[in-house]
């Protein structure tokens, strides 16, 4: 049962929780291949300081996972943060033909959560969500220990895609 009275730690995935370095290759082309890249996560390493992070705030927070992957890859997702023996939590997902930069998809879906509930914090990696949200007043933890490359940061940004 979830207790409605504990507050929301929000934790992004590629960059923070998932080293998603090995697939940036599918991004560095062009035509970038979005399907591969996706296809890849699977295999995502995890990120031991954004891990480690999520399991020491799920003791006091509900964990809930904010992503700009596309819907389509809920069940791959699901699965890995399973399998990293992640806290259970909602899991919020950009809809398939969302392409809206990650800053304002993500600064939505936390208002919404906010409405109800404390969101203690934020984890992610991108500097402009980082930046919106703070901006929003919410307290967030930059996710500093993956490098994100090039093409990665003018996705999330410009093409709206993760």
């Amino acid at each position: 049962m979830i207790d409605r009275t504990r507050p929301l730690a929000v934790f992004d995935l590629d960059g923070t929780l998932a080293d998603s370095s090995h697939r940036q290759r599918f991004l560095d082309r062009k035509p970038r291949d979005w399907d591969a890249f996706f296809a890849a996560a699977p295999a995502d390493p995890p990120l031991a300081e954004g891990v480690a992070l999520c399991r020491e705030a799920a003791e006091e927070c509900e964990v809930v996972y904010l992503t700009g992957r596309p819907e389509r890859c809920r069940r791959d997702t699901v699965e890995w943060l399973a399998a990293q023996g992640l806290a259970e939590g909602a899991l919020h997902m950009r809809r398939n033909d969302d392409r809206r930069p990650a800053r304002l998809t993500k600064l939505d879906i936390l208002r919404k959560l906010g409405r109800d509930r404390e969101v203690r914090m934020l984890v992610d990696d991108d500097e402009l969500v980082c930046d919106a949200a703070e901006r929003a007043g919410f307290r967030v933890v930059r996710a500093r220990w993956a490098d994100a490359g090039e093409a990665l940061k003018a996705a999330q940004e410009r093409e709206g895609r993760t």
